[in-house]
């Protein structure tokens, strides 16, 4: 993937995805960010930090969305703007009860008909943008990658 920052730096990284719930987001060096979905909590590990990873419930953040079993946008309220062109199709969506955790701008490719990126518009006004470069479907990967806890034992060993 290939992050752009509301700060205007660029990040990149290997994104994994195991829906329902899980994501990992490994960002390539200099950066020592992991970036991790599962068990109900989204975690920031810094590696400029002591302190551990910084959690917060999945289901405040816009990337639940898209981390959901089901993606049901046609939720009632979810979906908030939707825009087309000739390649693509964008979905602006948000938790109809909670629109105050923000909001995820989804882009998809028309032809096929593929997620290619997305917008998490924050509470604050900020905007990250992340685009999918040469995704691979269909991979199997062990729960073991997306546990926070694991991840957290295993960078206080080191």
């Amino acid at each position: 993937f290939t992050q752009f920052n509301g700060d205007g730096t660029i990040s990149t990284g290997l994104l994994s995805m195991k829906r329902p719930g899980r994501a990992r987001f490994e960002y390539d060096p200099p950066e020592d960010t992991l970036v991790l979905a599962g068990g109900s909590q989204l975690a920031i590990f810094d590696g400029k930090s002591n302190t551990g990873p910084e959690q917060y419930p999945l289901k405040r953040t816009p990337l639940s969305i898209i981390l959901a079993r089901n993606v049901d946008l046609a939720r009632a309220k979810m979906v908030v703007a939707h825009t087309s062109t000739d390649t693509t199709t964008t979905v602006r969506a948000q938790d109809p009860d909670n629109p105050e955790y923000g909001s995820i701008d989804l882009i998809f490719s028309s032809n096929p008909t593929a997620l290619r990126q997305w917008v998490i518009n924050d509470s604050g006004g900020g905007q990250t943008t992340v685009v999918l470069n040469d995704m691979q479907t269909g991979m199997d990967f062990p729960s073991s990658l997306f546990n926070i806890t694991i991840e957290a034992e295993k960078r206080a060993l080191n």
